[in-house]
């Protein structure tokens, strides 16, 4: 069992990584004089160096010979790095677009959306408050369409995408930092491509923005793996249900920047949209803590049974050895039978 010292640590870690996943969009605008195209080609480039880096301090190689010799793991790799390519390049677009509110409603929706595949392509059951929870999230869309005037597409791409990208890579089974590894080096020759095809035809801002354009896309790296490096020290102390609690902090920063810094727009619908999210997700966490509470007094009602069962049988052995003792004891005291006298004499 851990202990508090590192629960502790493992908090500080899962709020560091959400915090700093919730203020991207600050990054990311920062960038908007380069087109989403690039700078996502920028984060697949330099975030190979950093992964690299990584693995040579870690000295976790062992994984990739084995990795190459299994083409179905390859291609789930690469189904991977299509869908959070996909989905990285969706969220740039929004932030630079003035789409911050939408985008994270799409992290908020995640949740729902992920219990949902879990369904239809795992065949997970699901409890009578998760059902609640999706009917609920399927209403919030509904209301969301009314109040954008269309279907909310950005929200719900953020969400299928990323939904996706987590279906998928459970058929991978690599720990975060090669599971990264893995995506990015599928990605970065294409990447590295496209930018020097821009390079070529005068359309690149890294060589034309001046140096801190050109510093600010080379740290697109930097700042995809340091929240994922958080991410995998908090996954590693803390319980599930508490990393489950603190996703939702990426979502609410972003919803904050798009009010305060970004000051988009948000009629009564919209609001009456996000309440809906919020009260599905709610339900989806009351659910979740009941159920690991239920877990945790089970398996200690089970313990507490097995040591009262270990007992009861170590009293029946003591009993067994003292009666063997006792008759031992009985056994030594008996005088031994004396051979009869001689009749001859």
């Amino acid at each position: 069992m851990q202990n508090r010292s590192d629960q502790r640590a493992g908090l500080a870690y899962g709020v560091a990584a959400y915090t700093m996943w919730g203020l991207l969009p600050l990054y990311w605008h920062l960038l908007d004089a380069a087109a989403p195209s690039e700078i996502l080609a920028h984060r697949m480039v330099w975030s190979l160096p950093v992964a690299l880096v990584i693995l040579a301090v870690l000295r976790r190689w062992s994984w990739i010979g084995p990795l190459l010799r299994q083409p179905r793991r390859l291609a789930l790799i690469l189904l991977c790095a299509v869908f959070i390519s996909a989905n990285w390049f969706l969220y740039i677009w929004a932030v630079n677009a003035g789409h911050v509110l939408e985008a994270s409603l799409g992290y908020f929706i995640n949740p729902l959306v992920s219990i949902a595949f879990g369904v239809l392509f795992l065949r997970e059951r699901l409890r009578p408050l998760q059902w609640t929870a999706v009917g609920i999230g399927a209403v919030a869309v509904v209301v969301m369409t009314f109040a954008y005037g269309k279907v909310p597409w950005i929200a719900l791409g953020l969400a299928f995408s990323f939904a996706t990208y987590g279906l998928v890579k459970k058929g991978v089974k690599l720990d975060g930092i090669e599971g990264f590894s893995a995506e990015t080096a599928m990605q970065m020759l294409p990447a590295l491509g496209f930018l020097l095809y821009l390079g070529l035809h005068g359309e690149a801002s890294f060589t034309t923005g001046g140096v801190g354009q050109a510093l600010l896309l080379a740290g697109c790296g930097i700042a995809t793996a340091v929240p994922l490096i958080c991410f995998g020290a908090s996954a590693m102390r803390l319980p599930l249900t508490m990393i489950g609690m603190l996703q939702y902090l990426a979502p609410t920063f972003q919803f904050l920047l798009g009010l305060t810094v970004f000051h988009e727009e948000m009629p009564a619908e919209r609001w009456a949209g996000f309440v809906l999210v919020w009260a599905a997700l709610t339900v989806l966490t009351w659910d979740a803590l009941r159920t690991a509470r239920r877990g945790r007094a089970a398996l200690a009602d089970a313990a507490a049974h097995a040591g009262e069962a270990a007992a009861a049988e170590a009293v029946h052995m003591a009993d067994a050895a003292r009666e063997a003792a006792a008759a031992r004891t009985a056994a030594a005291r008996t005088p031994a039978p004396q051979p009869p006298g001689d009749l001859t004499q």
